[in-house]
């Protein structure tokens, strides 16, 4: 018997609340010059202390493998029980999907965004200085009205939040995966894009599409500067998924603000809940929508964003941002409460990595580990240890006393 189907067997209706907070890329780790700390640990978090001290189970969670450094793709679907190694979805479908693009049989979509190009075609800048929303809308109209066709494809492109976009090609005879058209550092060129099987008629046809349109696009923002050229990455097309209701009985909704997280949420059958635009409003839909679901994902961007940038003061603003308004999710307390990242991104780094990340668990069968905080010193020595991060739904499930016993 698979792992899988012992625990849908296995599984009650309770009728459990249970809310699964992500605090994006919150792992970190200490460096001298950060004075031995982590933006966690540095931060003043008097609500989520407290919450510990209620009683809490923490642990640090594997995203993928030792050593694998995660995407936000892999890093959540690892978080709602998926298998990230074995569930492959492109960035693109995950990133249209959360503009509200309905994804069709043949539609291949690509997760893009405006960067900043120097001489030779050199990228100096990946996120084009991070420009607003609304000059990345302006820019996405040109594009759209001087290139809405590719021989018999169609082309689309919507503005997302800042610098990102998605294109999605829409026509006959299409096929992911495609490399990305990202170096994904500054100091190179953009590299072409090959199919990532070579073999694939199909795959082979959508390169040369996602070529071309490059060769249209490029010379319409020549003059854009700082966002004069742009990168594309997860360039497939929408696999098949089970539904996270099928898996785990639980009604689930989705509270987030960026496109890509609804788009993940969508993906596995979460309902979007549309309209919060910072944390406070989002745990304020919390409350107005708790009768209405059994599991709520609530998604937080800036520690994230923050870490990439590499500014350490700034990612522990955005924790203690995210503490002052932890009081209001508490006003309805969940029967199990879980508060994780789906990766880590070091400020040292400034990028994604491998470094387990942290993670919280309160319910009534929480115990605790009497520790005084969450941090990732803490999270070393919880009782949850060290396991993969797809195993999270199935400690959640457990604490909702979801599981009939297994056995005699």
């Amino acid at each position: 018997m698979k792992l899988d189907d012992l625990y849908s067997e296995l599984t009650l209706k309770t009728g459990a609340k249970l809310v699964l907070v992500v605090l994006d890329g919150v792992g970190d780790i200490a460096t001298t010059a950060q004075n031995e700390m982590t933006p966690l640990e540095a931060a003043a978090t008097p609500n989520l202390d407290a919450l510990v001290r209620q009683g809490c189970a923490q642990g640090r969670m594997t995203p993928v493998a030792p050593g694998i450094t995660p995407g936000s793709g892999p890093g959540h679907l690892a978080l709602f029980g998926y298998d990230p190694i074995e569930t492959q979805v492109g960035r693109g479908v995950i990133e249209a999907l959360g503009l509200g693009i309905e994804l069709g049989a043949g539609d291949v979509a690509a997760r893009a965004n405006f960067c900043t190009l120097g001489a030779r075609g050199i990228v100096t800048d990946r996120r084009a200085g991070r420009i607003e929303t609304p000059v990345c809308e302006e820019l996405c109209a040109l594009l759209s009205k001087k290139i809405k066709k590719l021989g018999d494809t169609e082309v689309l492109i919507k503005a997302g939040k800042g610098h990102r976009f998605v294109v999605v090609f829409r026509g006959k005879g299409l096929e992911g995966p495609l490399t990305d058209a990202d170096p994904h550092r500054e100091g190179l060129p953009i590299p072409a894009i090959q199919p990532v099987d070579a073999a694939s008629a199909k795959a082979k046809k959508t390169a040369k599409l996602a070529a071309e349109f490059y060769s249209k696009a490029l010379p319409l923002l020549a003059k854009k500067a700082p966002a004069n050229g742009f990168l594309m990455r997860g360039i497939a097309h929408q696999p098949e998924i089970p539904l996270f209701e099928q898996r785990y009985g639980l009604k689930p909704a989705c509270l987030a603000v960026y496109p890509m997280y609804k788009g993940l949420a969508q993906l596995v059958g979460m309902t979007k809940i549309e309209g919060p635009e910072t944390i406070g409003q989002q745990f304020e839909k919390y409350l107005s929508e708790h009768g209405n679901y059994d599991f709520f994902f609530i998604h937080y961007k800036y520690t994230d964003m923050h870490g990439e940038d590499g500014n350490f003061e700034a990612k522990k603003r955005a924790i203690e941002d995210f503490d002052a308004a932890l009081p209001i999710l508490l006003r309805k307390k969940p029967d199990v409460l879980a508060i994780t990242g789906d990766h880590s991104t070091p400020c040292f780094m400034k990028s994604h990595s491998w470094h387990p990340q942290p993670v919280l668990l309160h319910s009534a069968c929480s115990g605790s580990d009497k520790l005084e905080r969450f941090s990732e010193t803490g999270a070393n020595l919880g009782s949850l240890g060290l396991f993969e991060a797809k195993f999270l739904m199935r400690h959640m499930q457990a604490h909702a006393r979801m599981f009939d016993k297994f056995g005699a």
